[in-house]
């Protein structure tokens, strides 16, 4: 790495078309929903232990159900 400092950014940003934009950030907001959600099952995990065995689903049938979704989604190949 250089010892230089880093060059002032003067270029100029490309903007986007406004539905570009508009799901753009649709998918920020969805990430982070999704990033909360895990933080606040983390904090649970933090603040109670882990839950039972018996509380669980296995990660076996977690991700059988996963494949399922993504079957379904995709159209067969011949």
């Amino acid at each position: 790495m250089s010892e230089q400092p880093a060059p002032a950014d003067t270029t100029v940003r490309q903007q986007l078309e406004p539905a570009a934009a508009d799901g753009l950030r649709a998918y920020a907001a969805r990430t982070r929903e999704n990033a909360d959600q895990f933080a606040a099952v983390l904090e649970d995990i933090a603040t109670n232990g882990l839950p039972s065995v018996e509380d669980c689903t296995p990660w076996e049938d977690l991700r059988e159900a996963h494949l399922a979704r993504l079957a379904s989604q995709r159209p067969a190949v011949a």
